[in-house]
Order: C-alpha cells, then sequence, then structure tokens
C-alpha cells in the first residue's frame, strides 16, 4: 500500500512537467504567461479570502447558523488558491473544480452548534404529596 501511495505522489508531479513541456511544445510562451496568471489569481482568491473570512463567521454566529460552513468554505477556498499557485494544469482544474463544487448542507449537522438554554436544569410540572 505505501508503494501505491508513493508511487501515486511521484507520479503526479511527473505528470505536471510533461504536460507542462508538452504545452510549451505547442504554445511557447503562451504557457508561461498562463502560469504566472494562475499564480496571480491565486494570490488574490488567498488574500480576498483572508480579508473575509472573520467577515463570514461573525455573520454566521450572529445568525445563529453553524459555523462550521463558513470555515468549511474559507478552507476550501484557500486550499483552491494554494493550488493555483503551484505551477501545473492538473493543479489548477483540481483548483477550479473545488471552487464550482457547491456545498452540501446536509453533510454538516448543524445541530451540534445549537445554543442550550440558560434552564436546562428545570423540569416543569405539577406534583401533589401522598400521606
Amino acid at each position: 500500500m505505501r508503494l501505491i501511495v508513493t508511487l501515486a505522489f511521484l507520479s503526479f508531479p511527473i505528470g505536471e512537467i510533461w504536460i507542462l513541456i508538452n504545452l510549451f511544445q505547442q504554445y511557447g510562451w503562451w504557457v508561461l504567461l498562463y502560469l504566472v496568471a494562475m499564480v496571480l489569481l491565486g494570490l488574490q482568491l488567498i488574500r480576498e479570502e483572508k480579508l473575509l473570512f472573520s467577515g463570514r463567521i461573525m455573520q454566521s454566529l450572529s445568525q445563529g447558523s453553524n459555523p462550521m460552513k463558513a470555515l468549511f468554505g474559507s478552507a476550501r477556498h484557500m486550499f483552491a488558491g494554494i493550488l493555483l499557485i503551484i505551477p501545473g494544469v492538473l493543479t489548477d482544474v483540481v483548483a477550479v473544480v473545488l471552487l464550482l463544487i457547491p456545498v452540501d448542507k446536509s453533510t454538516i449537522k448543524s445541530s451540534t452548534f445549537k445554543q442550550k438554554a440558560a434552564n436546562d436544569d428545570v423540569i416543569e410540572g405539577e406534583f401533589h404529596r401522598e400521606e
């Protein structure tokens, strides 16, 4: 199993380099312009996400919704930005797929972050004493 994982990790950069060499032979310096543009887009995505992160968390907390959705969305955008910065076409495709996949609301349970009432220990009811 370790051998398969190691080969997968080694084959990914080799595939990236092979694709970039083939694209460079076909399109020349346009590939370099593409790579620079993807780095700039990745940096911009990370910068915007850093600015919007605290606002999203505070908004979800003030609305009483699950802050894990905002945290998951921000982490996904940050990871996509990092993938855009890494030179290569395969990483760019993975980053675009990450950005296009909608967040499924059923995967993150909102019941874990419901606020408890202050008087949860009180049980209301009537009683009478029998003698």
